[in-house]
């Protein structure tokens, strides 16, 4: 056996939100020849593994927020030991809100070469069906429990102008929605996406205010995904007619031509040429 081939690696294997169909050869190929396994629920990785008809030949090991601490130097050393350990979570890519980022940086500290078979996530696929921009956003996973670090959160993030994507459970978006809606505007367009691949997929897309009440009205299940538009620019503030007039003098005493110095301003402060002209001819 060469030097090279007793390298273990880390391979994080992204699994399907709910319908197995979304399943990646890769991600079979990754589970069937691992050496070992690392599952945050290992039954419903033994479902999984019977709903794609193959069988997981290496040893399974349950690696969850309860355990990860112990378990990593476990599966570091049996890396170092070359073998292929394959980490999975319940649904979409470790590390995202899931078991994942410990092992990682402990792998990369030990100079383990760490991939992946990447799968569905459903971050992206939320914000994909929400109907939102998509060109740039931020994911903040799950807020704090608590109303008061809620708020405070939301307060912090009310003028992000990204949109927004985060994890919520069942029982508490109700309250989230109402802490969103005070925080950001009932007005601020948003959708709730639970379920989703399964069976069951909805997509509700409201202003926050509306599915503050929607889901007050009966508590949604399963797993949701919100996203939420972020805030609008604001506009910077216009100079005062005092200052636009100094921008221009200080432009011609270090060399411009007034009409070059009165452009330059008007097009860094977004105001028409002839409305700064005026100004200085006043």
């Amino acid at each position: 056996m060469s030097e090279e081939s007793r390298i273990g690696r880390l391979v994080l294997v992204g699994a399907p939100l709910g319908n197995p169909g979304d399943a990646s050869t890769r991600m079979r190929d990754a589970l069937a020849g691992a050496d070992v396994v690392g599952a945050e629920d290992t039954r419903r990785l033994t479902r999984l593994a019977r709903d794609l008809g193959i069988t997981v030949g290496g040893r399974i090991v349950s690696y969850f927020e309860g355990n990860e601490e112990r378990r990593t130097p476990e599966l570091v050393d049996a890396m170092r030991d070359g073998a292929l350990v394959a980490l999975v979570t319940d649904g979409g890519m470790p590390s995202v809100s899931d078991p994942g980022y410990r092992l990682v940086r402990a792998a990369l500290d030990a100079g383990l070469p760490v991939t992946a078979a990447p799968g569905p996530s459903a971050v992206t696929t939320a914000l994909a069906l929400s109907g939102l921009p998509t060109d740039r956003f931020c994911f903040e996973g799950f807020l704090p429990r608590t109303g008061a670090a809620r708020r405070s959160r939301l307060a912090a993030l009310a003028a992000e102008e990204r949109t927004l994507v985060f994890f919520e459970a069942p029982h508490r978006l109700a309250a989230m929605l109402a802490d969103l809606a005070a925080a950001f505007g009932a007005d601020r367009p948003a959708a709730v996406c639970r379920e989703l691949t399964k069976t069951y997929e909805e997509v509700v897309r409201r202003p926050l205010g509306g599915l503050a009440g929607w889901a007050a009205d009966g508590e949604p299940k399963g797993e949701i995904t919100l996203v939420v538009a972020g805030a609008p620019p604001v506009a910077a503030a216009r100079p005062s007619d005092e200052a636009l007039r100094a921008e221009v003098a200080e432009a011609e005493a270090a060399g411009s031509s007034r009409r070059d110095a009165i452009a330059a301003v008007a097009e860094r402060h977004g105001v028409r040429r002839r409305e700064v002209y005026a100004i200085v001819h006043q």
